[in-house]
């Protein structure tokens, strides 16, 4: 299926079981994302445009002590970012109390820091290390915080995500129509029932099993390839799959369960509705930096578009908690082809 039109719409840039993804550590914060690091650095700014206010002078004063300020102050946000990012695996080994404290007094460490080029700046002035300090670790405080805050604000859409998707895998329709398709198979083709039967299985397992806030794409893909082939079984030659995987995407980081709702949705809304079926094709592919994650599918003439539901929705809401501004999410539907198209880090 040439998908070359909706491309232009969005401005482009085996059955073995899949392996399952190393646990990781227990990191409470993260300031490893580009979001991160534009957020500190305005936050900070902000403050030190607020702590300018407080003296003499008029507006060029201000700006003469927002000048040394933020020049005292950028090094150390910068220098506090770049280490608690380096470091996230030590200070995922710490205990969640001890990753709190090491970041408030790596921020202490960064007024000082700041404090010094100061005092570099204005020799012969007084020298406010304690106020700096004091600064540097409320300020880091806040951060470390907000980005605990952030991490588990996935918690919540990981678990809907997850009982979301095992009541789709049990719901009566779709497990009658599953058991039906085996049963019809048992005499006429009893490899096909039971490849059919292993596909149900390993979706029923993948729902069941805990996961991480995040697993492989390879991983994804392959869950995905178990609930079409489910679906190949009911709606036969209605249903044309195309995959276009590229191997080195598959590493990428996305959320637990979000590739499966997307296919579901393109069964939905292009295979059901249609008596002469659709065609459903899949892309991933790297491109530098970035992986690109397509699945677009056909609909039947006169169908308006598919909409944004609960599972589109989710989906979006699951990427931007994970990867913040590096993640896009971007729908169209242009002459009968609906597309959703996303966008991770490599």
């Amino acid at each position: 299926m040439n998908d070359s039109q909706l491309l232009s719409a969005f401005q482009d840039l085996s059955r073995e079981p899949p392996q399952p993804a190393r646990p990781r550590p227990d990191l409470i914060f993260d300031a490893c994302q580009i979001g991160v690091v534009l957020r500190a650095v305005l936050f900070v700014e902000g403050v030190m445009a607020v702590g300018a206010l407080f003296g003499p002078g008029g507006f060029a004063e201000w700006v003469t002590r927002l000048a040394v300020l933020s020049g005292a102050a950028f090094p150390g946000v910068l220098g506090w970012l770049v280490i608690t990012c380096s470091c996230k695996r030590l200070l995922a080994r710490l205990p969640p109390w001890a990753q709190q404290a090491t970041g408030v007094a790596l921020g202490a460490v960064s007024g000082l820091y700041g404090c010094a080029l100061i005092a570099l700046a204005v020799p012969g002035g007084p020298v406010p290390w304690v106020a700096s300090a004091a600064t540097g670790a409320m300020l880091s405080g806040v951060l470390v915080g907000a980005l605990v805050l952030r991490a588990k604000g996935r918690m919540p859409a990981e678990t809907a995500a997850r009982l979301a998707e095992l009541q789709a895998r049990i719901r009566p329709h779709f497990l009658f129509n599953s058991l039906n398709s085996a049963i019809a198979l048992v005499r006429e083709d009893p490899g096909q029932a039971e490849t059919l039967l292993e596909d149900l299985s390993e979706l029923f397992r993948h729902a069941l099993v805990s996961k991480s806030d995040a697993v492989t794409l390879a991983e994804e893909v392959q869950v995905a390839r178990h609930y079409l082939a489910i679906e190949q079984v009911r709606f036969g030659e209605r249903l044309r799959v195309e995959w276009a995987i590229d191997p080195r995407a598959g590493s990428a980081r996305v959320p637990a369960l979000f590739l499966q709702p997307l296919v579901e949705n393109a069964v939905k809304h292009g295979v059901e509705p249609s008596p002469t079926g659709a065609d459903v094709k899949v892309t991933t592919q790297r491109r530098g930096s970035v992986v690109v994650i397509k699945v677009t599918n056909t609909v039947p003439a006169g169908q308006g578009r598919p909409g944004h539901g609960v599972a589109l929705g989710n989906v979006r809401d699951r990427l931007r908690l994970l990867h913040d501004v590096q993640a896009q999410f971007q729908t169209a539907l242009i002459d009968g082809r609906y597309q959703v198209r996303l966008e991770v880090p490599a």
